[in-house]
């Protein structure tokens, strides 16, 4: 498996980086860098690559409106000096946002998730399908472990993803869409705010499910599927 990527960024030293760096990567195929924005989106026109590392700032135009432009989107790691930029990033699904000057450690955490989504996207994850979920957050892609994740909370345009061991993720995305990505053998809804893991059950008792570590209501509308659920 090999990830083709390029780099675009107007100075030749953080080009170098990027390049030496990506050469230390077997799966990543470097293809061409540019210190002209334009000349790689011209590029890009032309040549589809898998992954885009790019600058924000840059003389030509900005990274930011170069990835908007693009008809059909690589993966994207910006690279870049300014943190005010980060939101940007977020609403355009870039997979990481690196802040220069750019360690080697860091650099490799946003590859490996790189690596671990285009694996995901095109079927060749050797995690069972249905057992890990990608979604947005705080500025980069986050990969889920599902068997980790105790319920899900709805907070209206947001879900809170409550896991047993970690800090919860929180992501700007509805619940109705998140169960469209969850096995429907495993994740069942409760309540207007509520989906849980069933295999984090304790117990149902008064319309309330014990979990692992929470306890939550269950509506009518809800019960009797849940209990069907359980009972399979």
């Amino acid at each position: 498996m090999k990830i083709k990527c390029i780099a675009i960024d107007d100075e030749p030293l953080a080009l170098r980086l990027i390049s030496g760096y990506i050469s230390r990567f077997p799966f990543l195929e470097l293809v061409g860098t540019f210190e002209n924005a334009m000349a790689g989106a011209e590029f890009l026109k032309h040549n589809p690559v898998d992954l885009l590392f790019i600058d924000i700032l840059m003389p030509d135009v900005m990274g930011t409106e170069l990835v908007r432009s693009l008809k059909n989107k690589p993966m994207v790691i910006f690279a870049t000096a300014h943190k005010n930029f980060a939101y940007e990033s977020y609403e355009l699904a870039a997979m990481d946002y690196l802040l220069k000057p750019i360690d080697l450690k860091r650099f490799t955490k946003a590859v490996e998730k790189a690596q671990d989504y285009y694996k995901y996207k095109n079927g060749l994850d050797n995690e069972t399908e249905g057992e890990s979920l990608f979604v947005y957050a705080e500025y980069r892609m986050v990969k889920i472990n599902l068997r980790d994740v105790e319920y899900i909370e709805s907070m209206e345009a947001y879900i809170k993803i409550h896991t047993i061991e970690s800090k919860p993720v929180i992501t700007l995305m509805p619940l109705k869409k998140v169960l469209e990505k969850l096995p429907d053998k495993s994740f069942k809804q409760i309540h207007r705010s509520y989906v849980v893991n069933i295999q984090k059950i304790r117990s149902i008792q008064n319309r309330r499910v014990q979990l692992t570590v929470a306890e939550l209501p269950v509506s009518d509308t809800y019960i009797e599927s849940l209990r069907n659920a359980l009972n399979k």
